[in-house]
């Protein structure tokens, strides 16, 4: 019997103390407990752990935040904010769970998850960074 290799890998980490600036596609689960500043494309689920944060942009098929995130985000499916997360951005998504204790700020699209946002573009987002950063 044939084995589907994306079920039988592991979910690919970002461990505590580690910092990423750039772009991540994957076909695969991903799981933040560092930082990413940058953008992530998943196939399939991200976690983002307590001790994780992103500050970028995330699309994805499902997302379980607790820490701390600063991004567009679209997530095909259902999009669960845990007690511990904070999160500041913008948000399209089919299904929406906030634990209570979580803190949201920004806006929420629920359309069914069928509204697709610009691609993320890899330079635009890098002049979006420089502007940010004085100097």
């Amino acid at each position: 019997m044939a084995k589907n290799n994306i079920m039988d890998t592991k979910p690919n980490t970002i461990v505590s103390g580690t910092v990423i600036k750039g772009e991540i596609t994957t076909n695969g689960d991903f799981r933040i407990d560092g930082k990413l500043v940058g953008s992530i494309v998943c196939k399939g689920k991200i976690v983002v752990g307590q001790t994780g944060s992103i500050d970028g942009e995330i699309e994805c098929q499902n997302a379980d935040f607790s820490g701390n995130i600063k991004a567009k985000v679209h997530v095909e499916q259902l999009l669960s904010l845990k007690s511990t997360a904070v999160f500041h951005g913008d948000i399209v998504t089919n299904k929406i769970s906030i634990e209570p204790g979580a803190k949201f700020s920004g806006t929420c699209n629920m359309d069914g998850g069928s509204h697709k946002p610009e691609p993320i573009n890899a330079t635009r987002f890098a002049e979006r960074q420089k502007e940010k950063i004085p100097g």
